[in-house]
């Protein structure tokens, strides 16, 4: 029998190949689907084992959950709360930390310190920003699943895909955006993009991974978050990515391998011209793009990690010590105790 696990629809993408992991998804919903409580929703193809739960009936429910997986500060600090009341605390309960801290890191003590729950980050940035404090902490680094399409780069521009750029804030670059796409072709897709006038919609997922490979670089603007999806997922479809040596990002892509990363955004636009005018160099990155995608952002690997840190949190001790060990993939790393 598999696991059943609790959580909220946070963030749809990661969700998305989080439901891969042979669990039971029990995701809570409320009317006004606010907060992470609008269940499957409408964007992705949702496999059978990802079930809506009313969130009045998620008490009636929690004889029947192994594990709570929260996915925002709210969820930890509200959330949880308001649906389990005392047994929040009993649960076995994991945390995603999706991003790095937004303030100053070197003093960022991560807001869910309890030495029973699992604190799984992202990427190893996050993990080396955040003091993780008295929680045990691992890294489960992505894994995407997109089709075995050709990479073409027919389309003689650049692509960017962020959801909302403008109403962000100067984190997520939209002022880099805008200077790098003057002084070259580039489309945006994504929600909140209306201002932008080669902007391509709120693409479904499915149709963006048919779309992608017929651009010849992605290009990402975001100074600081952790290493987003739909990086891994452009260069698992052959692009060339093009960013900011910051945060994941400057381990990911390699210069002249996969893609360019600088701090200058003079230069990227020239690395930019340049694959517009080179296909040949283009291909060799694209390559190298696959390459990497390949051997870091396997999906079967992301599931087999999730499975393994899932599991182990179900069969916890009291004390909140499991014998088992975490996951051992490629991309997971450990300071569980």
């Amino acid at each position: 029998m598999s696991l059943r696990v609790l959580t909220w629809h946070v963030h749809g993408s990661y969700l998305q190949y989080l439901s891969a992991v042979p669990v039971t998804w029990l995701l809570p919903v409320r009317p006004d689907k606010q907060q992470g409580y609008g269940g499957r929703g409408a964007t992705f193809h949702w496999p059978d084992n990802v079930v809506e739960v009313p969130a009045d009936d998620v008490p009636s429910w929690v004889n029947g959950v192994d594990v709570v997986l929260t996915q925002s500060r709210h969820n930890w600090e509200v959330d949880r709360h308001e649906l389990l009341g005392p047994l929040a605390r009993d649960l076995p309960r994991v945390h995603i930390e999706h991003d790095p801290p937004r303030h100053w890191p070197n003093a960022a003590l991560h807001p869910v310190q309890d030495p029973t729950a699992r604190l799984v980050h992202v990427t190893p940035f996050n993990a080396l920003m955040w003091d993780s404090g008295i929680t045990p902490s691992t890294v489960v680094e992505h894994g995407v699943d997109v089709p075995q399409l050709p990479w073409t780069g027919e389309h003689d521009r650049g692509i960017t895909v962020v959801n909302n750029l403008w109403s962000r804030g100067r984190r997520l670059g939209p002022d880099l955006f805008e200077e790098f796409a003057g002084q070259v072709p580039l489309d945006l897709a994504g929600m909140g993009g209306e201002r932008w006038p080669s902007w391509l919609g709120d693409v479904r997922l499915a149709e963006l991974h048919r779309l992608l490979p017929s651009y010849r670089f992605f290009f990402n603007p975001i100074r600081y978050t952790s290493l987003g999806l739909a990086v891994c997922e452009a260069m698992a479809l052959g692009l060339p990515v093009l960013g900011l040596a910051t945060t994941e990002m400057a381990t990911a892509v390699q210069n002249g391998v996969n893609g360019y990363v600088e701090t200058r955004p003079d230069r990227l636009v020239a690395h930019a011209r340049r694959l517009l005018e080179d296909p040949v160099e283009a291909a060799e990155l694209s390559a190298g793009a696959v390459t990497t995608a390949r051997e870091r952002f396997g999906h079967q690997r992301f599931v087999q990690d999730w499975s393994d840190v899932l599991h182990r949190a179900a069969a916890s001790t009291s004390d909140g010590v499991s014998s088992s060990s975490p996951g051992s993939g490629s991309g997971a790393s450990s300071s569980f105790t």
